[in-house]
């Protein structure tokens, strides 16, 4: 469960000072003391100009001024973030290799693989959730559709035949429909495309009904009236659509879909090093510069947290989504 953007963060700050303090008592920690000597390496494994790559830079430049060593960012892209995820596990257990990872690298690849080639909480030490990517269902400004309850009503009288696209089989962006249908009952038909632009211009011009996209992707539409904005798809209102519902409000019970990103280390990884980047990266998430940049992109920062908050959340997504991928039948094309 994707925890409150709004919830108080002194209890948080003050866990995780207590938990630092502690691991200096911890036999070889010492090894650790003067860590980092060197450049750390960054992997991101999506590509250059992505979403997650601008999140993966954002924090990279500003973590390497409070370790006071440069941090090199090598995107390993390919695969749904398969392959550098991959890579990351396989790494030196030395602090020196930082993992950007996602729900999609720590949750859904599991269930559209059949050998993903790491397990996420065995070969990887989760550090930190950083914040989440916002979804907007979105129909176009012709359709009659004013709520998401006027969506599902077209569903039921046409069963099967409303239409939702896709940036492609196993993104979140599909998952959306998939768990719509599994909290309604209601039968949608997917139509995926390469890449989110594709589909929202598909939703634009009709050719399908409806979609669910990262805010950034659909502000353009919806403020020039092409498209129209029914709900939000995280738990919260988010903070650039706040007077759009979130689909709990607008009546899907349980119906949350919050794409997060994260970082990682290789398991086995001095748990003092794991504190000192989870205290540095949590600091990188409260300055201002770094929120009001990633906010533009749609990335929305979430309140300082423990490495065990991390790990909890890849737990809770795994044991949601999971089955829902099984029992959609995706698998990764």
């Amino acid at each position: 469960m994707i925890p409150s953007r709004h919830a108080a963060t002194r209890r948080a700050l003050t866990r995780r000072q207590a938990l630092a303090g502690a691991l200096l008592l911890v036999p070889g920690t010492a090894a650790a003391a003067d860590w980092p000597e060197r450049a750390l390496r960054m992997i991101i494994p999506f590509a250059p100009g992505s979403g997650a790559d601008t999140v993966g830079r954002t924090f990279a430049d500003e973590l390497a001024k409070g370790l006071g060593q440069p941090v090199v960012v090598d995107n390993k892209g390919g695969a749904g973030g398969l392959m550098g995820t991959a890579e990351g596990a396989r790494a030196p257990a030395d602090g020196y290799t930082l993992l950007l990872t996602s729900q999609g690298t720590t949750v859904f690849n599991l269930g559209l693989y059949k050998t993903p080639g790491y397990d996420p909480l065995k070969d990887l030490a989760p550090v930190i959730a950083a914040g989440i990517l916002t979804n907007v269902v979105v129909v176009s400004a012709a359709n009659p559709a004013r709520t998401v309850a006027d969506l599902i009503a077209q569903a039921r009288a046409r069963p099967g035949e409303i239409t939702y696209g896709s940036s492609g089989v196993g993104s979140s962006l599909h998952m959306s429909g998939v768990i719509l249908e599994q909290r309604t009952g209601i039968r949608l038909q997917h139509v995926p495309y390469r890449g989110a632009p594709a589909a929202v211009l598909a939703v634009m011009n009709g050719e399908v009904t409806w979609g669910s996209f990262n805010a950034p992707t659909v502000l353009g539409q919806i403020a020039a009236g092409k498209l129209r904005a029914l709900a939000v798809t995280t738990r919260e209102r988010s903070a650039l659509l706040p007077d759009v519902p979130t689909m709990i409000e607008a009546g899907v019970p349980d119906f949350v879909v919050a794409t997060w990103l994260g970082f990682a280390v290789p398991a086995g990884t001095a748990p003092a090093i794991v504190a000192r980047l989870n205290a540095e990266l949590n600091r990188v998430g409260q300055l201002p510069q770094v929120k009001e940049k990633l906010l533009v992109q749609g990335f929305e920062i979430l309140p300082p947290a423990p490495p065990d908050s991390a790990r909890k959340l890849i737990e809770a997504d795994q044991a949601l989504w999971l089955p829902i991928i099984k029992q959609s039948g995706a698998k990764a094309e």
